[in-house]
């Protein structure tokens, strides 16, 4: 169906990928390592460039098997790719939308989603199909960072208003940019009985760091969707942009430069 199809706030441009393309399950899914088995069936929701697929693959490999999917056929291309330049042949790739899945009742161990929940039109609609498609006694395991929460320092002012822009384009394309928080509660509307909540964080303070997520946000805020959305619906001008993603190089270049990305994280069941 149509009816949950919007537009991924982010995009696929190469600003955004150069960002997923870094994720490990050790530093975007360590919550859910310890429930990983060898000879799980395993779906990754939301799969992206493949980085944490791969990573998922070998986990439950070489006997357990893993479905990926996402919204985009170029950006599964290229998880193939990835995930064949790793030697692993347990991986399967789909189109899917996390709404409504082609998949059979209970067929799978795990089903995984991060960074996901945010952008979708329906959390708790989402949190159910991936309910659905989890055997009985499986995990469903969700992580999503809340950009309320987003701390760092020094604070140009540019970086203000690049919060406070994410925040009017995530919503105006109909996710939820704080969703880091509301995780267990969606997971209870969903009508998960047995669900651990927690939180993690990524934090960016070497002049490596720095640069790398720095100089991401400062061409993602010029050159991806985020950009062509605040234009198209006049939250922001050219000049504002641009002033945003200089503020971006300022805080990179600091030599006390500090930013932390808080995540929700749950692992529900039942």
């Amino acid at each position: 169906m149509t009816d949950h199809q919007h537009a991924y706030t982010h995009g696929h441009q190469e600003s955004v990928l150069r960002s997923h393309r870094s994720r490990t399950a050790a530093d975007s899914a360590a919550y859910l390592l310890p429930a990983l088995r060898p000879g799980q069936t395993l779906l990754d929701v939301g799969c992206g460039p493949g980085t944490i697929t791969a990573d998922l693959a070998e986990l439950v490999g070489p006997a357990g098997r893993v479905v990926a999917v996402d919204t985009s056929a170029q950006v599964l291309e290229q998880a193939a790719g990835y995930v064949a330049s790793r030697g692993l042949d347990n991986v399967v790739f789909e189109v899917a939308d996390v709404h409504e899945l082609r998949f059979p009742d209970g067929g799978f161990d795990v089903v995984h989603a991060h960074q996901v929940l945010q952008h979708v039109a329906d959390p708790v609609a989402a949190l159910r199909e991936m309910r659905r498609v989890t055997a009985p006694g499986g995990t469903v395991a969700a992580r999503d960072a809340d950009y309320a929460a987003m701390t760092w320092y020094p604070q140009p002012a540019g970086l203000d208003e690049w919060a406070a822009l994410y925040q009017r384009v995530s919503r105006a394309n109909g996710g939820e940019p704080d969703a880091g928080r509301r995780l267990l509660s969606w997971a209870r509307a969903a009508g998960f009985t047995d669900i651990e909540a927690g939180s993690s964080t990524w934090t960016y303070t070497t002049p490596e760091q720095r640069a790398w997520w720095g100089g991401m946000w400062a061409d993602r805020i010029l050159q991806s969707a985020i950009a062509g959305a605040a234009l198209a619906e006049g939250f922001a001008t050219r000049d504002g942009l641009e002033r945003i993603s200089a503020a971006w190089r300022e805080w990179a270049a600091a030599e006390d430069g500090w930013f932390a990305v808080l995540h929700g994280e749950v692992l529900a069941r039942g």
